[in-house]
């Protein structure tokens, strides 16, 4: 299936669409994205991915007309005005609006990770409607099941170490947490289910990061709880700076 995201500028929601439609279904789908009017991409754009732990190397900035001619299954606008200018896509099985407000204008510091999160949830459904290839279920969090997650300290500090570094191995864990591979995996495997954390699988290590759908409340507590308590992981953090890479490395 191919998919075009279409923005004016591609330098934001397009580029944040296409990063997370492309991570989270690997090659069942063909993604792309464009701008009517292209810019360079925003220096937010790619460190607000990069936090989240989904990769975005590789992405530039490219002109609708760069892809003329071509044939997808859905293009997506992002923005009012570029639905108006692709409205009539040729070659375009459905042609879908999402308006998501624009980042760069917004004053809220919060702004790109709040989009993200946007348009994260949106491609979840999405994807949910329009692929079999989708191997896990997804429900929203609920607040009981957050904190449920919080009440037993290995997941707890595992959470905010995540969230604190964006990307996280096992190994990572075991050394800043003084722990064992199982237990470490063990309390993963719980967070996982609940839709807290996404993992991926890089060589023999699986590396994860909260999940792309984890709502906003859920993110903002986990970061008030390690700004509020700088002490808290202090030691988790030191053992990881100091013998974390040579571990990986090995």
């Amino acid at each position: 299936m191919r998919v075009l995201f279409v923005c004016t500028g591609n330098s934001a929601r397009s580029q944040m669409a296409e990063a997370v439609l492309r991570d989270m279904t690997g090659d069942h789908f063909e993604v792309y994205s464009a701008g009517t009017h292209p810019e360079e991409v925003d220096p937010r754009t790619l460190s607000t991915l990069e936090r989240a732990g989904i990769p975005c190397a590789g992405l530039r900035s490219k002109h609708s007309d760069e892809f003329a001619g071509q044939s997808f299954d859905y293009v997506i606008s992002l923005c009012d005005k570029a639905h108006q200018e692709c409205r009539h896509w040729p070659g375009a099985g459905v042609v879908m609006a999402w308006d998501f407000p624009d980042p760069k204008t917004s004053d809220d510091p919060l702004a790109f990770a709040r989009t993200l999160h946007e348009i994260s949830e949106r491609i979840r459904l999405f994807v949910l409607v329009n692929s079999k290839h989708v191997s896990e279920s997804f429900e929203p969090l609920a607040p009981i099941d957050f904190y449920k997650a919080l009440a037993d300290e290995t997941r707890l500090k595992s959470l905010l170490l995540i969230e604190a570094k964006g990307v996280l191995c096992v190994c990572d864990l075991m050394v800043a947490l003084d722990e064992s591979q199982p237990k470490i995996s063990r309390h993963l495997a719980l967070l996982r289910k609940s839709n807290i954390v996404k993992e991926r699988r890089q060589g023999q290590w699986m590396y994860y990061r909260l999940h792309p759908a984890l709502p906003e409340w859920a993110r903002q507590n986990l970061e008030t709880t390690s700004t509020q308590n700088p002490d808290y992981l202090a030691d988790c953090l030191q053992r990881l700076s100091s013998s974390c890479q040579t571990i990986c490395e090995s």
